[in-house]
């Protein structure tokens, strides 16, 4: 109804008394019907609040337990033992890098990893899942960058620009890995947390790689 439309009703009506009384006795006739239709179907009214109740209590179930799917506890479970290796990595660097800018950036990975890993462990234990660990039962790691026992040993055999290179190139291949587990996780993932986490991930290790690419086309 236009202003216009409004105003002209409204002047009608204060004008015209017998519609206004009419007007209140249709509204107050309509009142009158729908509590003798309460009265009629007592039974069936109680039914009806039962029925909306229960409605309104199952989609709250449904939510709550699509809050989390299978990728997010995929996504949990496989970054924990990704972080502990990268961290395990990183504490490589300590007596072993000559190249400034590797130790701060494997102090960092440090800094930034190990309390994903504890808040994803959480997760996990609050979702009623088990917790992974490096040597989760056939769990592929190989394809998310993961290095073998042998790559660990090699990179804690080297020192100085030797250790720089080799590990700026593992670190490259293990972000590159983490990356993608991540993507996944934005792409059919479902907990808000889990997401977020996985698009700060994407984030931050994309810009760590370019870092890398440059310490290692300097070095």
């Amino acid at each position: 109804m236009t202003a216009f439309t409004r105003a002209f009703h409204g002047k009608h009506l204060h004008h015209n008394p017998v519609r206004r009384v009419a007007a209140v006795g249709v509204v107050a006739a309509g009142a009158l019907m729908l509590s003798a239709c309460g009265s009629d179907s007592d039974g069936a009214s109680g039914m009806s609040g039962m029925d909306h109740g229960g409605s309104k209590s199952s989609a709250t179930a449904t939510a709550k337990a699509g809050d989390v799917d299978e990728a997010d506890v995929t996504f949990a479970q496989m970054m924990i033992p990704h972080h502990e290796q990268a961290v395990a990595m990183a504490e490589l660097a300590d007596g072993r890098a000559s190249d400034a800018e590797i130790k701060d950036l494997a102090a960092k990975i440090e800094k930034a990893q190990d309390p994903e890993i504890k808040t994803m462990t959480g997760w996990l234990k609050s979702w009623g899942k088990p917790t992974a660990t490096g040597d989760t039962p056939g769990m592929d790691m190989g394809s998310d960058g993961m290095m073998s026992d042998k790559d660990m040993k090699e990179l804690k055999a080297m020192q100085g620009k030797e250790f720089d290179k080799m590990f700026a190139q593992m670190m490259i291949d293990h972000h590159d890995g983490a990356i993608a587990m991540a993507k996944t996780e934005q792409k059919s993932g479902q907990n808000a947390d889990a997401k977020k986490m996985a698009d700060a991930i994407v984030r931050g290790q994309s810009a760590e790689v370019k870092r890398l690419q440059s310490i290692l086309d300097r070095l």
